[in-house]
């Protein structure tokens, strides 16, 4: 005898999980081809997903790689969602801010200004 393990669709598990902000965001992501599960491409929002299968598609501008841990029954708060998935995703390298004008980079406008009045021209917009 086999055990029959619980299974939700594969759209409504990423709306569970919050991935979508709606259903048929995701169900489009994943009829454009864009969803792995267990590394097969997924064709069809309908293909029946469990406990154990590793999911990759894009978010933004990142690739997620998730392991489903359970199924979930409705779509909850985030912490409850978080419980859905263990995130197997690679670190996300944050690009630095651009800094303030400080010889480096591109000035504002009021970065332009005070530097123009340090070197004695004035203010550009004033009527003379």
């Amino acid at each position: 005898m086999t055990e029959e393990r619980d299974t939700v669709r594969l759209d409504k598990w990423l709306w569970h999980a919050r991935f979508f902000k709606s259903r048929s965001i995701s169900a489009g992501v994943i009829s454009a081809g864009h969803v792995r599960v267990n590394g097969a491409p997924a064709p069809k929002p309908a293909r029946a997903v469990g406990q154990g299968d590793v999911l990759t598609f894009p978010q933004e501008r990142q690739v997620r790689v998730v392991k489903i841990i359970a199924c979930g029954t409705r779509r909850g708060p985030a912490p409850e969602a978080q419980a859905l998935y263990e995130d197997m995703s690679p670190p996300v390298e944050k690009t630095p801010a651009n800094p303030r004008f400080d010889g480096g980079g591109r000035p504002t406008g009021k970065d332009r200004r005070d530097l123009m009045a340090a070197k004695g021209r004035g203010d550009p917009f004033a009527l003379e």
